[in-house]
């Protein structure tokens, strides 16, 4: 039996691919994103989204996740797919389409070891953004608006906190987010009804003020729809 290899070439000219990331967190009381500056042009010495081309043998979360790492050195982070942006004129190079992806990390493990493509990397305050290359203000309001609709309908809050955490640094993260207050009673009995968290059996004193319960997620390193 002759086994025979096809290959396919097609004449239509093909667009280049990326991957661009809105990496958030909570830090100083503020919804913040990480911004690196671009060492390369176009865009040369401006700030960006963290990303870049996709490798011929590279499937596009793992490209976002190694562009992520080599830009900024985080690793190890919730990671999902935002939106596909691919106006013609985004990219004065060439024909880019951009697949936008967008992770959350913890407070407590934001340290930023920029490299490759990047001389900078820094932390920025969602409504305090300065001015962003190519369409990279879009893709940030985009995973903005996913990232508040999502509070309603998942357990995504959780992916902003350390292991073991208070009630009241639950509620900041909604509050933060949504950029308008809880109230305290009927959040913690909408918490607690939906059977997400559990005590750690474990407290935290701050001040003179009376111990905080710890909780912890029942399902860490996990985003799933409440019902």
């Amino acid at each position: 039996m002759t086994t025979q290899t096809k290959q396919f070439c097609y004449w239509h000219p093909h667009p280049a691919v990326t991957t661009d990331i809105v990496l958030f967190t909570i830090r100083e009381e503020k919804l913040q994103l990480l911004l690196i500056r671009r060492r390369n042009p176009p865009f040369q010495g401006g700030w960006a989204l963290p990303g870049g081309f996709l490798d011929m043998n590279e499937d596009l979360a793992d490209c976002a996740k190694r562009e992520l790492e080599e830009e900024t050195g985080i690793k190890n982070v919730y990671l999902e797919q935002l939106y596909t942006f691919g106006k013609h004129d985004r990219d004065p190079r060439e024909r880019v389409i951009s697949v936008a992806y967008y992770a959350l990390i913890p407070s407590d493990r934001l340290t930023l070891q920029p490299a490759s493509d990047a001389t900078e990397a820094g932390w920025f305050a969602y409504d305090e953004l300065p001015a962003l290359a190519f369409d990279h203000r879009e893709i940030a309001r985009t995973a903005q608006e996913r990232l508040v609709a999502k509070l309603d309908y998942s357990t995504i809050a959780f992916q902003f906190l350390p292991k073991q955490f208070t009630l009241s640094e639950l509620q900041d993260v909604y509050e933060t987010i949504r950029s308008e207050p809880v109230d305290k009673r009927n959040f913690r009995k909408w918490i607690t009804a939906r059977n997400l968290i559990e005590a750690t059996g474990n407290e935290r004193r701050n001040g003179s003020h009376r111990p905080a319960q710890l909780f912890r997620t029942k399902r860490p390193g996990r985003v799933e729809i409440i019902r």
